[in-house]
């Protein structure tokens, strides 16, 4: 059977997002042949997917069939289940946001991976997450929250992790302690739906917009997987997929990485 995706971004590994195959990029998008099972189930994993600003199209070539569709769907439902934990460690404690909002502890360690020695300003912390992550990474940490109650969540989700040390932990707005933090690296994670269709703009993702006029280091910001990289022109954009067996080919969501913003001259 023919498979074509449509909307997929040339710097994300077909494989990785599609599954392995033997995927030719043509201009009409990517292609290969599979089995009828494996392509319904391929259409049914990127069902209403956005990713970077398109949303994903799969079609076939012969139709698929209405049973196989049925049961593609069935079984990426149950699939769903066994998606990345958030905090893989027991005593940590999430709010409702921080159940759909957190980095996985898995993704956060291996996002932070490389700045040992850094200091890092969590601009976000909200649970604790990155801040955590980064922490573990070798990392110092100067973590900010602008909710007393998520950040007494943060600092007793460090201290499961044995990291308090190594983190600050500050009550307040992120745009009015970034300056002061003297860190190597702004980590912007703005709060944001769990429909990567929602918050698509800079202006929807608070602090961002405030953050990104600033002069600043090295920034990256975490976004939802359906935010065009194009509303930050020069960002090198990464895709991070899931570590578990029902999330490994989805995009839980995107970084952008920009490089220092030096002060205006006057």
């Amino acid at each position: 059977m023919q498979v074509l995706v449509t909307g997929v971004p040339d710097w994300i590994d077909p494989a990785q997002l599609l599954g392995p195959g033997r995927w030719s990029r043509t201009a009409e998008g990517l292609s290969t042949d599979c089995p009828p099972v494996e392509a319904a189930a391929l259409q049914a994993r990127l069902r209403g997917v956005v990713l970077a600003g398109s949303r994903l199209t799969v079609a076939t070539r012969p139709a698929l069939r209405r049973p196989e569709v049925r049961e593609a769907r069935l079984q990426e439902a149950r699939a769903r289940r066994e998606v990345t934990p958030g905090f893989d460690r027991p005593g940590t404690r999430l709010d409702e946001e921080g159940r759909w909002s957190l980095t996985p502890a898995a993704l956060a360690l291996a996002l932070a991976s490389g700045t040992r020695g850094q200091v890092v300003f969590d601009a976000c912390c909200g649970a604790g997450g990155n801040a955590i992550g980064f922490a573990r990474a070798g990392a110092r940490v100067v973590a900010v929250e602008p909710d007393e109650g998520r950040l007494e969540t943060a600092r007793h989700n460090a201290a499961i992790y044995g990291v308090s040390a190594q983190i600050r932990f500050v009550h307040g707005r992120a745009e009015d302690h970034a300056l002061s933090s003297e860190a190597d690296l702004w980590f912007v994670d703005p709060p944001w739906m769990t429909d990567g269709v929602v918050g698509a703009t800079v202006a929807a993702l608070d602090p961002l917009g405030a953050l990104l006029a600033l002069p600043h280091p090295a920034l990256w910001a975490k976004v939802p997987p359906g935010f065009p990289p194009t509303e930050l022109p020069g960002a090198t954009p990464r895709a991070w997929f899931g570590a578990a067996a029902g999330d490994r080919h989805r995009v839980k969501f995107l970084t952008l990485a920009l490089p220092p913003r030096a002060p205006a001259r006057g």
